[in-house]
């Protein structure tokens, strides 16, 4: 890969979703408005190694995303006032502003996440223009093929086209409509950056940041809703992590091995106060706890834990069982046999695995067989051990992730 690529995909990571908020702003077009910021993604590798990385890259991307858009409105037929109106606007704008955008990456989610479009599409065309994902990226994620994903994201824009969605946040009487929607989007962004699904990165800890800004945008935006602070406060048990899950060098630290000092106690008693909160916000409507108050009630459980032998698993077992009645998943299945193999032993906690296995909810996923494979080594049965972890390491396209597994099958073949 060259550097120029480097320099384009660093620059998209972090500015790509500033980009399209800023001219889906001025467009009212979202579909538009990712389209141009992509024509402007290959402009730049075009021009910077000819001319230079320019000194703001991400205004160099607004600005030439803008006058494709001028470009775009004006092949139409038919062109009207309005459509001229925000042409000329776009004209006047200077190719060298970049301001904070304020509310507009919220307003980017809330369009799409509009309930014009399936619960599907919502995910994809959200991690796609929000979270910059690749479709390969998001094809892991979200256990499907690339052309699902492809054609999801197609879909959706052609959908808010046609509904002539507006790119604003919604009146507060549809907030809570599409408040499951914006939530589920918001922790797929975040667990991407807390497990990478490919490349050479362990933790991506930018998407996990901006998945705890916007979390906590939504929060503030409904108080009284139990479940966006329950989100945050998962969110933030998780991140408190991240200094000790990785080496300096980039190497993964597994959670029985962390150095738990590390963990940031002054983020988990943030997170302690949220869960509080959203307990009391759930018990003042009449409700018990929705499933991401269950996950960050099992992240606390972690979170104040001297150590992995000092966890009370059997209460996490309990918390697993309860959201696999509330919100069932096959992932939700799997985390309960591993706390299982902790509370009771690896024996039952395989037969929870290879019932997940015969059910087929997780085929060309590295997850079950990972899982396997660390159960058939707690249990000597060594071969059958390595099969699976190297089966899961040729199913993964994350690096380390990859590495991780390898040595442990060859840890296995060594006797170690």
């Amino acid at each position: 890969m060259s550097d120029t690529r480097r320099t384009v995909e660093a620059v998209w990571r972090i500015e790509g979703l500033r980009i399209v908020a800023s001219v889906a702003k001025m467009t009212g077009d979202l579909g538009l408005a990712e389209d141009v910021a992509q024509e402007a993604v290959v402009e730049a590798l075009g021009s910077w190694p000819e001319h230079g990385v320019p000194n703001n890259p991400g205004a160099w991307l607004t600005a030439v995303a803008k006058r494709r858009a001028i470009d775009a409105w004006r092949r139409r037929d038919g062109l009207d006032e309005r459509y001229a109106a925000i042409a000329h606007t776009l004209d006047e704008a200077s190719d060298d502003s970049w301001e904070p955008i304020d509310d507009d990456v919220l307003r980017l989610i809330f369009t799409a996440c509009h309930p014009a479009l399936s619960r599907e599409s919502q995910v994809a065309l959200t991690l796609r223009i929000v979270a910059g994902l690749s479709t390969e990226e998001i094809a892991r994620m979200l256990l499907t093929s690339v052309p699902t994903v492809q054609a999801r994201i197609t879909r959706a824009k052609k959908s808010l086209a046609a509904a002539r969605v507006p790119f604003e946040t919604p009146d507060p009487s549809e907030w809570k409509a599409r408040l499951a929607g914006v939530l589920g989007v918001v922790y797929l962004v975040f667990t991407e950056g807390y497990a990478a699904t490919a490349g050479d990165r362990w933790v991506r800890p930018d998407l996990a940041d901006e998945a705890l800004r916007l979390g906590r945008i939504v929060a503030g935006l409904l108080p009284r809703e139990p479940e966006p602070l329950a989100l945050v406060a998962l969110m933030e048990f998780q991140r408190s992590r991240f200094a000790a899950r990785e080496t300096r060098s980039g190497q993964p630290v597994l959670l029985a091995d962390q150095d738990r000092s590390r963990w940031d106690r002054g983020q988990i008693a943030r997170a302690i106060e949220l869960l509080k909160k959203a307990d009391a916000a759930a018990a003042a409507r009449q409700r018990g706890r929705g499933p991401y108050a269950l996950q960050a009630a099992i992240a606390q459980c972690h979170a104040v834990a001297p150590s992995i032998d000092e966890t009370d698993w059997h209460w996490i077992v309990l918390l697993y069982e309860v959201l696999g009645r509330i919100a069932p998943s096959p992932v939700v299945e799997l985390n309960r046999a591993v706390a299982v193999s902790k509370a009771s032993g690896p024996a039952d906690a395989l037969r929870i695995v290879d019932a997940l296995e015969a059910s087929g909810a997780l085929r060309g996923s590295y997850l079950v067989p990972s899982v396997r494979g660390e159960l058939l080594a707690q249990l000597g049965r060594n071969d059958e051990a390595r099969s699976e972890l190297l089966t899961a390491a040729g199913l993964t396209a994350n690096e380390v992730q990859q590495r991780v597994l390898r040595d442990k099958a060859a840890a296995l073949r060594s006797g170690r």
